[in-house]
């Protein structure tokens, strides 16, 4: 989306550009102003308004990883089993039982902003037999150990979880039970959570209560590279994935009235149990967005302090629904049958009594 055309906007523009640098300007210029090209370009937000885009190297975790340590200069500070090489900063490796993180030590006070991140998972494990996943947060809280992917859970802000194990399926194939063909997931699957601090998330049912929506993605054992875009725009949450190796954004999830307060912490963590699987972090770019607003818009925009999603019990009863078995189902028709069928005996005694003593009457 925007980042890819930002990348193509560049691309194309280079060739050009590098003759009229020959013959104009000293070469370093012309580099220099290719590099403001790549780090700045106008775009358009989904709903139509302007705004501009700018890297922020302070938030953004890239190669060679030098800001990427345990001193107090670092941006970026290691957790649990998470170890940085020359090519990723590796959160698990293909081990059981590790857990490990990446938190930023800087908090993030923008308000509009898209995050980039570049990712692989990789592993001996044979499909559904690899696990358990990788998450990406933004968060009030940092460098938490815990059992959501490796971070602490009723956790505050948001979580989006790139889950490689049916952990649900599974549970119901011990129950000799399945899913309806309607609400099946295909795993990998990809989802996203906004927690307030009372919220846990249900391991057991992979998210599904507390999630705000989600897709399938296939990223495991991919020979090109896997990308997730995370924009947080004018209070809309959006996801995107490239993992096709086409250069192209698909549309993963869109949610108007997320709220997110500013100040809170970027990271990526991932945990193994018995199953296992590589979780590497490529890069985390995080850009900071100009949107353009109206002054009334300015004045209506309240401060947010505790994070929340609009409707978010509308979206929590759909989750129910859609969660219900075959089985629930089969006996919900049951009942409602007898129920029916007590309600015409009824009414037939009823009648009965009531035609009797007519006839005793006359």
């Amino acid at each position: 989306m925007a980042a890819a055309r930002r990348e193509l906007f560049a691309r194309s523009r280079i060739p050009l550009f590098h003759t009229f640098c020959y013959e104009t300007m000293a070469k370093n210029t012309c580099w220099i102003f290719i590099s403001l090209l790549l780090l700045a370009s106008p775009c358009r937000s989904d709903d139509g308004h302007e705004m501009e885009e700018f890297l922020k190297r302070e938030h953004s975790l890239t190669k060679p990883y030098q800001a990427v340590g345990s001193s107090s200069s670092s941006h970026w500070e290691l957790m649990g089993d998470a170890m940085v090489t020359t090519e990723q900063v590796r959160l698990t490796p293909d081990m059981q039982s590790k857990q490990g993180a990446v938190w930023s030590r800087i908090p993030c006070h923008l308000k509009d902003w898209e995050l980039q991140v570049h990712f692989k998972i990789h592993g001996q494990g044979k499909k559904n037999l690899n696990g358990d996943g990788l998450a990406v947060w933004y968060t009030k809280e940092r460098m938490q150990k815990g059992p959501v992917f490796g971070n602490m859970d009723f956790f505050t802000g948001l979580g989006v979880f790139v889950d490689t194990y049916p952990n649900e399926e599974k549970h119901l194939e011990a129950q000799k039970r399945r899913y309806t063909p309607r609400t099946q997931r295909i795993f990998p699957y990809i989802l996203a959570m906004v927690g307030n601090g009372s919220l846990g998330y249900d391991h057991e049912r992979d998210g599904r209560p507390t999630e705000l929506g989600g897709c399938t993605a296939m990223v495991r054992n991919m020979n090109h590279d896997t990308f997730l875009f995370i924009r947080y725009v004018r209070r809309r949450l959006t996801i995107m994935i490239d993992i096709e190796g086409q250069h192209e954004w698909r549309d993963c999830l869109d949610i108007p009235g997320v709220h997110l307060p500013q100040g809170y912490y970027f990271g990526a963590s991932a945990i193994t149990g018995d199953l296992s699987d590589n979780h590497d972090v490529i890069s985390l770019k995080l850009y900071q967005l100009t949107v353009l607003r109206s002054k009334q818009e300015e004045e209506e925009e309240e401060e947010v302090l505790i994070p929340s999603v609009d409707n978010f019990e509308l979206l929590k009863m759909d989750s129910t629904e859609s969660g219900m078995s075959g089985i629930a189902i089969f006996f919900t028709v049951l009942f409602s049958l007898l129920g029916c069928f007590l309600l015409l005996v009824i009414g037939l005694v009823l009648y009965s009594h009531w035609n009797e003593n007519s006839r005793k009457r006359f």
